[in-house]
């Protein structure tokens, strides 16, 4: 039986530096696995539209995993046939974890006026205003305020308040994530649900293959897929520590920040020419 690797990985911060979004220490790393035909999976906070020109600008043609963990999308023709459980979109197969974005809007308006006033949402934003916020240019945070199935908070409030806003959603049935930046809402989905989802169909269909998963992450909202992967690696990072993971073994921690500490850490996991 073959054996093959699946890399997961987040974006900002991981595979995007934090301050650029540039992931130029990685392209020579990029395209080696691409030779060598190990697959690359963006697992991110980020959009369907961000991901689309994400894939032209590196030359990705792999699944992705949108909105931490709320969709995964699959090129049409990846696969032999269909997969089960997904619908068509524009030229994708997509499997679905999360409810629509207008759902989890309509939630936030029934909270309590008090907590409404705690943060301020992508959807109330303006694009100058999402671009002081994200640092990203106004094409590019348009794509960032296109979102499908979640919506990103400003948090303004107290953490006590938070708590409070917190307990309110989750018994709703809503899913309050802590990312790098954001507050982010959305359903009961995340990272590591998404990625086991895509590595149990994708051995399904190859049963030929032995799968190996690697995920990297640097933030909060990568630890779902951190604690299921084969191999977790956390990434530097300039805001905070490494997130504490509940697991013990296979774990590795870059000594570089981004890109460059994604290049470092998959050059010792993965023997490439």
């Amino acid at each position: 039986m073959g054996q093959q690797y699946l890399i997961f990985t987040d974006l900002d911060g991981t595979l995007l530096d934090h301050n650029t979004y540039s992931f130029q220490p990685a392209v020579e790393m990029l395209a080696k696995l691409k030779q060598s035909n190990i697959h690359v999976i963006p697992n991110t906070s980020k959009t369907y539209a961000e991901l689309i020109f994400f894939r032209q600008q590196t030359k990705l043609d792999t699944p992705f995993i949108v909105e931490n963990g709320a969709a995964v999308f699959i090129p049409i023709g990846f696969f032999a046939e269909q997969p089960p459980e997904t619908e068509v979109f524009e030229r994708f197969w997509v499997k679905s974890f999360s409810k629509p974005r207008s759902h989890w809007l309509t939630l936030l308006n029934t909270l309590p006026t008090e907590l409404q006033q705690c943060y301020l949402g992508f959807s109330a934003m303006n694009n100058e205003q999402l671009c002081n916020e994200t640092g990203l240019t106004a094409p590019a945070a348009l794509n960032a305020n296109s979102r499908l199935y979640s919506e990103p908070l400003k948090w303004l409030g107290t953490d006590v308040q938070k708590q409070i806003f917190k307990k309110h959603l989750t018994d709703a049935g809503a899913h309050v994530l802590q990312g790098g930046r954001f507050l982010h809402i959305s359903g009961n989905s995340d990272k590591g649900n998404a990625m086991v989802w895509l590595t149990q169909l994708m051995a399904s269909l190859d049963t030929s293959t032995s799968f190996s998963t690697v995920a990297l992450g640097d933030s909060y909202n990568d630890n779902e897929m951190l604690e299921v992967a084969d191999i977790a690696v956390q990434i530097k990072s300039h805001k905070h520590d490494y997130p504490a993971l509940q697991r013990k073994d296979n774990i590795m921690q870059s000594t570089l920040y981004g890109p460059s500490g994604w290049t470092e850490c998959l050059q010792q996991i993965i023997d490439l020419p």
